[in-house]
């Protein structure tokens, strides 16, 4: 007789960086933990894109922006594309023809035309659709201009931006945990596996909370959880982005440099406390699953679109600086009747890219073209043959239309930013990103390798950033260097 597909429960936060699920990270997050005791806890999982819309399509269709399309925000007037390619299948849809029954709520984020509804799912309690806009319109700066603009003095923790707005970063609420929308996602995710579960049909049920993304305002319990004075500021904190591109400069001098050391530290206290509460929610997830009785054939995951800076390199937020902290997201998966020797960690790069196949793969489900790889052989072993050994990413901006890409080992990291000067980091010495190498002599071979592995990996995903027309060939070497070996 057939074994019945297993279930699947997909946790995925917004703006969650990969450190602080890690076991001697000062941020407590005791579910996240538990789940990776008891399942498969990968250091090196990235995302193609750290921007959310770019990136959830990239988890959902599991191929690179390149090839589906989804550059930048497509709920506003700056999407370059408002949506993903229409005729690439969503893994949903290939899970949905298997016989899955498929619920969604939290952030969808991909699409101003098409709502999960339009690829299969059930729509429990969805977030972020067609339905919704980012930004302002021109009307709407009028009137806010008629409204006059506060002369008051900046508040602790507050970001003033003239013309602009004044926003805080980080603040404290006396409310429960039970009176914030994620929480009503959460729930909502609950109640459809409890729906779910009574019929004889596999599930798949996808949760998207928007926590912890700025900015990071919690309920007081949370706050108040981490003594500030007791806050490490990053280690790369005083790094002054002098041999950096000149827009980080200035996302650090305009925006960031406004707050003390001590507003720094209280912000870091606050994405901890989100963090945490974060990992409360799940904790629900995982009650729940242990409650219904479907621990052992439901593949539990956890993960995020990207993560934020949160102070690294003074800066915050997510998008066009090219560290680590924002390109590398938890992932941890338990699937007690699937994965062997749990406890494990794997230390190879994957990327939102390799979910899709990896869903299709346990599903016995007609697989889609991928940019990714099933993760199905690390269930196994933490060593798989032939494994990649590289990351690239593929960033088009966000309102403003720069171009990244990033193409790294283990050891090195390579960025080329075609709007200003390039970047090159030796991981060995240097993992905090700290001094630009680029132009040192020493480091021109491995440069010139890096190069090579990015115009490869532009080819194999279709990545059109190789014209040759003069205000465009501004690589130090062009994509010709990439075949000389074919």
């Amino acid at each position: 007789m057939k074994k019945r597909p297993p279930d699947i429960f997909i946790f995925m936060t917004d703006q969650e960086q990969a450190q602080v699920v890690m076991k001697d990270h000062p941020c407590r997050t005791p579910y996240a933990q538990r789940l990776a005791e008891e399942g498969l806890l990968f250091a090196r999982c990235c995302t193609p894109a750290a921007h959310s819309c770019p990136a959830r399509a990239s988890f959902f269709t599991g191929v690179y922006p390149s090839r589906h399309g989804v550059f930048n925000n497509v709920l506003n007037s700056a999407a370059l594309h408002g949506t993903f390619e229409p005729s690439l299948k969503t893994f949903g849809e290939n899970l949905r023809e298997a016989g899955y029954n498929l619920g969604h709520t939290g952030k969808w984020h991909i699409s101003n035309v098409e709502d999960p509804k339009d690829r299969g799912w059930e729509e429990v309690r969805s977030t972020a659709t067609k339905r919704d806009s980012h930004g302002l319109s021109w009307d709407q700066w009028r009137k806010k201009a008629k409204q006059g603009l506060s002369a008051e003095p900046r508040k602790r923790g507050e970001i003033v931006m003239p013309g602009y707005n004044r926003l805080p970063l980080y603040g404290s609420l006396d409310r429960e945990l039970e009176t914030f929308r994620d929480y009503e996602v959460v729930a909502s995710a609950i109640q459809a596996m409890e729906r779910y579960s009574k019929k004889d049909d596999p599930w798949c049920i996808y949760c998207g909370p928007v926590g912890p993304h700025d900015p990071y305002v919690i309920p007081r319990k949370y706050a108040q959880m981490y003594d500030p004075s007791e806050i490490d500021l990053p280690p790369n904190y005083h790094d002054d982005l002098s041999d950096k591109p000149r827009i980080y400069q200035r996302q650090r001098q305009m925006l960031w440099d406004q707050l003390s050391e001590g507003e720094v530290r209280e912000s870091i206290a606050h994405y901890y406390g989100y963090c945490s509460l974060m990992d409360d929610y799940r904790g629900l997830v995982y009650e729940a699953i242990d409650r219904l009785g479907l621990r052992d054939n439901t593949i539990l995951i956890f993960t995020s679109d990207h993560g934020d800076y949160v102070g690294a390199h003074g800066l915050y937020c997510k998008g066009l600086p090219c560290f680590d902290e924002a390109h590398r997201v938890p992932l941890v998966i338990r699937w007690p009747d699937g994965i062997e020797a749990p406890g494990r960690i794997i230390d190879e790069f994957v990327t939102l890219c390799d979910f899709a196949p990896t869903f299709l793969d346990v599903a016995d489900a007609q697989p889609n073209p991928s940019s990714g790889t099933s993760l199905t052989p690390f269930f196994k072993s933490s060593i798989v043959e032939g494994w990649t050994q590289e990351f690239h990413t593929q960033f088009n901006g966000v309102e403003y239309y720069y171009s990244q890409r990033i193409s790294q080992t283990k050891h090195h990291k390579y960025v080329f930013n075609p709007f200003d000067f390039d970047e090159l980091y030796d991981l060995d010495v240097d993992p905090h990103e700290t001094k630009n190498l680029a132009e040192c002599q020493a480091y021109q071979e491995i440069k010139l390798d890096l190069v090579r592995r990015m115009w490869k990996f532009a080819a194999k995903e279709s990545d059109y950033v190789g014209s040759p027309y003069f205000t465009c060939a501004l690589a130090p070497w062009g994509p010709m260097v990439g075949f000389e070996d074919d």
